[in-house]
């Protein structure tokens, strides 16, 4: 009963709490910490992880990561405008930089900051595959999933206060509740948000991505690539913050015809 009470009080709060709109989806999205406080923190980290770490520049693979972040991310302004959201980017500060490191990632930060690891530009083999992963990742931004993150574990943490505020005078169960609620809400529902931002991501990458010119089938070779590299070494799906990469290319076939059509909306009928 008492854990029910708990659960009944998450669920209040997830009601009440701040919300936002994903104009790409339409649908309502938390928004517990406002963009104001999260973009100032976001570009300090930003620049102190560029200090601390070597950008490339002046190379033709940091132009090239430079100049295909400018095409994505004025496709995603001309997305925006046209369709009511002028004016949505006005806090974003744009910034694609290459960073040597072997690792095969890259990454983004709230407001647009945007890393590429040398690491991964064997497997984007050229501009076509910068396209797809800077697609994806200048989407990350636009539907705010950094806040998104920071506001599910804001919840997070107020269901554990909860959970052992009304377990206080009871140590063994409060104990089992820490147990299943880390476990619970990790496995049932942190890591199935994340696979859902990542989905997100990939398929608003891909109207981008179409938008600024790039062959939107080009991510379905960016993960066949993507997954020869990983030599089956992930974790099964339900464990990983991430779809599997067969989820992806699956998803990504289904979605390739609807970003080809929102292309040619604004004209783009041809694609690298």
């Amino acid at each position: 009963m008492i854990f029910k009470k708990s659960l009944t009080y998450i669920a209040m709060t997830c009601l009440l709490v701040a919300c936002t709109t994903n104009p790409f989806t339409g649908k309502k999205t938390l928004a517990l910490v406002p963009n104001s406080q999260i973009l100032p923190m976001a570009f300090q980290q930003y620049d102190q992880f560029l200090s601390e770490n070597k950008v490339v520049t002046g190379t033709a693979d940091a132009n090239m990561v430079q100049n295909v972040g400018q095409k994505i991310s004025t496709a995603a302004e001309r997305w925006l405008n046209a369709n009511g959201y002028a004016g949505y980017l006005k806090d974003y500060e744009w910034e694609f930089n290459l960073v040597k490191d072997e690792t095969v990632n890259a990454w983004c930060m709230p407001g647009g900051k945007i890393v590429f690891y040398t690491g991964i530009l064997p497997i984007a083999n050229g501009e076509r595959g910068v396209a797809a992963i800077m697609g994806h990742e200048v989407a990350h931004a636009l539907a705010n999933h950094g806040q998104q993150r920071m506001s599910a574990g804001q919840l997070q943490a107020i269901g554990a206060v909860a959970g052992n505020v009304a377990l206080s005078n009871d140590p063994k169960n409060q104990q089992i509740f820490n147990q299943a609620y880390g476990i619970g809400t990790s496995v049932g529902v942190m890591l199935p948000f994340s696979r859902k931002h990542e989905s997100e991501a990939d398929r608003i990458g891909l109207t981008i991505m179409a938008i600024a010119g790039y062959e939107p089938s080009e991510a379905i070779q960016l993960w066949r690539r993507m997954a020869a590299a990983s030599n089956g070494e992930a974790p099964p799906e339900f464990l990983s913050t991430h779809p599997s990469n067969e989820t992806r290319i699956n998803n990504i076939k289904g979605w390739v015809d609807e970003a080809k059509a929102e292309a040619s909306k604004f004209g783009v009928t041809s694609f690298k």
